[in-house]
């Protein structure tokens, strides 16, 4: 009897399976393309609006938005100098001897007469009374020559005195009258040099400069102490002198001085050099600060500025709400509850207010970020914060106050 083999079993119940692998293949194909075709699913209907719902939503403070407004393009000549009194004193020693004491240091405020320096007088005060001692001999010599010549003039109407007597009475007196006078001169001039030897403050203001210290040698003409009166500041800058024709006294000057950041100072133009630097060819101008303006009180300040001698209205924007790409240039603008990356088209920046001249891109009343960050997103949401949370909101710049 013949007996069939275990390995001889028949292969034909496995084909059916072929058949379902295929069948589940082209199901997931299928899937698989629904889901690219599907709107924001990364295909080509939903690659624009992906990022824009995928950023959170922008919380947007009063403070992180700014408001266009027509404003005016000043153009000009640009000036820059620094600060400096009018009103000014160079205290130099005018005898020579030793400093005994300061008694103003630099900064402290003074008033017209104060002592500042006191220099030693003793060998002065000598010379002024060997001086007034001079003067008394020679008052008393002409006395007694006045009386002497009175004398002899009576006689000599008597016949009791000759005429020679008399004349060389008269020469007498006249020598007499003249060592008086070169005596009291004398005087004056040691009560002079007595005075000179305490320097005193010329007119109200502060020291800022103080020269020298107790026990110094003072020769004549060493400075000693300098002495500005800081209500009398002025700007006094240097313009090209190919510009000069444009400036003429009474035009407005815009400039921002070192020290006090991004604030705006005007000012006039008072005088204008009329000569040319032999070196740099610039011409001086002095400025006059506007009458009730503020006034630094610091002198030598570096100041820099434009003086306006024309000027045209214009949409002006600020430097810090200007996004720059190599050449080109964008704002970030307020669309209903959206914000939109518009294209800018920039004209000249204003050396008055720092501020760039926009021709195209906004318009008046347009509202855009006052300093928009790096992760915004072209279409992105945004919302207005409450009054209650408005300042709360401003104490972080816009790009950072985002929610999901």
């Amino acid at each position: 009897m013949l007996r069939r083999s275990p390995t001889a079993a028949p292969a034909a119940p496995a084909r059916p399976a072929a058949p379902l692998v295929r069948t589940a293949v082209a199901l997931a194909l299928a899937v698989t393309l629904g889901a690219c075709n599907k709107p924001g699913a990364g295909g080509p209907a939903g690659a624009a609006s992906a990022p824009a719902a995928a950023a959170p939503v922008l919380l947007l403070s009063p403070q992180d938005v700014t408001t266009l407004g027509q404003g005016v393009h000043a153009s000009g000549p640009v000036i820059t100098g620094s600060i400096q009194p009018e009103r000014r004193a160079d205290l130099r020693a005018e005898v020579s001897a030793i400093v005994l004491q300061v008694v103003r240091d630099n900064g402290e405020a003074v008033r017209q007469g104060d002592l500042l320096v006191r220099l030693d007088d003793t060998s002065i005060r000598d010379s002024l009374a060997s001086a007034e001692e001079a003067a008394r001999a020679a008052a008393q010599s002409l006395d007694q020559a006045e009386r002497t010549f009175t004398r002899l003039k009576t006689l000599q109407a008597q016949g009791m005195s000759s005429m020679q007597a008399l004349e060389d009475a008269e020469v007498r007196r006249n020598q007499a009258q003249s060592e008086l006078v070169a005596a009291k001169s004398r005087v004056v001039a040691a009560r002079q040099q007595l005075q000179r030897t305490m320097v005193r403050a010329p007119f109200d203001g502060v020291v800022s400069d103080r020269k020298v210290s107790a026990g110094d040698t003072a020769q004549v003409g060493k400075e000693l102490v300098k002495v500005i009166d800081p209500a009398s500041m002025r700007f006094e800058g240097l313009i090209a002198s190919d510009r000069m024709g444009e400036v003429r006294p009474g035009q407005a000057v815009s400039f921002r001085i070192n020290g006090f950041g991004d604030r705006r100072f005007d000012g006039k133009v008072r005088r204008v050099d009329a000569s040319a630097n032999a070196a740099t060819r610039q011409v001086v101008v002095q400025v006059a600060f506007d009458a009730g303006s503020e006034v630094p009180p610091v002198a030598g300040l570096y100041a820099e500025g434009i003086v306006a001698t024309s000027s045209q209205p214009a949409l002006m924007l600020p430097e810090a709400s200007i996004v720059r790409e190599g050449d080109n240039a964008f704002a970030w603008k307020l669309s209903g509850g959206t914000l939109r990356k518009v294209k800018l088209q920039l004209g000249e920046r204003d050396a008055r207010s720092g501020e760039v001249v926009v021709s195209a891109g906004v318009a008046a009343g347009d509202q855009v970020l006052r300093r928009p960050g790096s992760t915004l997103v072209d279409g992105q949401k945004i919302e207005r914060a409450a009054p209650a949370a408005a300042s709360a909101a401003s104490a972080a710049p816009a790009a950072s106050a985002q929610r999901s």
